[in-house]
């Protein structure tokens, strides 16, 4: 009986840790784009009381049936619930519609050939682009040369855990695979912020202590952020701040693995890849070299 009393009172402990995990917030704004497929909007929104300021961000649905009769243009207000490791909106009510606003084209680093940001490709060698570590240090990318790198981009600020801190979560698995596994001794994982006005070399060696980082294997740049901008445009990272809130940064994900010479080797999109995914493909890549 008390075995099976413990149980319970384990159980109704962790249901109640679960609770306080979950946050609700209320999310006011204008459908941009609707990814039926893959249970997603695009919206730009209002400020998130207690969360984040205005921004447009994609945001998933746990029901897909939540998307049905909405499009783009929608004025709505939903739910969004926030969970230690998810993000997802509960409800969607339709309010409204309006037309789409044209985002000024100088807002938004985009991999444009005309603008000289081509994409890079697999073979192609990574621009040695200036960076400052989180020692405060100058560190050129060709610093890295002789390693595989694996390099992501985020700033310490993003506010959803399946964003930014999903990408610190998932290099933090990693790191702890390259402390044990000898034939990736050779590996080294480079976090890139896109907020250097925030991001300074201080809040990255902060930031980097949190997620109990070995910087012996894992660096945190930041630099100018025109530099900072081209670089993360070449391998297909947008950027976009709202001239009248710098807090209100829009951007999408890429993380990429480049070879022991400095050479692209291949880019994940999104925030839809595994470590285990990842570190395979590294590990052939060690290899090969």
């Amino acid at each position: 009986m008390r075995s099976y009393l413990a149980i319970i009172l384990a159980l109704v402990a962790a249901s109640c840790t679960k609770a306080r995990d979950e946050r609700s917030y209320t999310l006011q704004g204008q459908i941009l784009s609707v990814d039926a497929p893959r249970k997603q909007l695009t919206i730009k929104h209002e400020d998130i009381k207690g969360l984040m300021p205005a921004m447009t961000m994609p945001y998933e649905v746990k029901d897909g049936k939540l998307l049905n009769g909405l499009a783009a243009g929608d004025l709505i207000n939903a739910t969004l619930i926030v969970e230690s490791n998810d993000a997802y909106l509960k409800t969607i009510r339709k309010v409204g519609e309006a037309p789409l606003e044209k985002p000024p084209a100088e807002t938004t680093a985009m991999p444009d050939a005309r603008s000289g940001f081509e994409l890079l490709k697999p073979g192609e060698e990574v621009p040695n682009t200036s960076f400052i570590d989180q020692d405060g240090r100058k560190r050129r990318f060709n610093s890295f040369r002789g390693s595989t790198v694996v390099i992501t981009f985020i700033y310490t600020r993003c506010p959803l855990p399946t964003f930014c801190p999903m990408m610190d979560r998932h290099f933090a698995a990693m790191q702890k695979t390259l402390e044990t596994d000898p034939s990736l001794k050779g590996v080294h994982l480079v976090t890139v912020s896109f907020d250097p006005k925030t991001d300074t070399p201080p809040v990255l060696k902060k930031h980097a202590r949190e997620l109990h980082a070995d910087l012996s294997r894992w660096t945190f740049l930041t630099g100018d952020r025109d530099d900072i901008d081209q670089f993360a445009a070449r391998f297909g990272v947008s950027i976009a701040r709202a001239m009248n809130d710098p807090r209100d940064i829009t951007h999408n994900l890429r993380t990429a693995i480049v070879d022991r010479s400095g050479r692209l080797v291949k880019v994940y999109t999104g925030y839809d890849w595994m470590p285990d995914q990842v570190l395979a493909d590294v590990k052939a890549v060690a290899t090969a070299n």
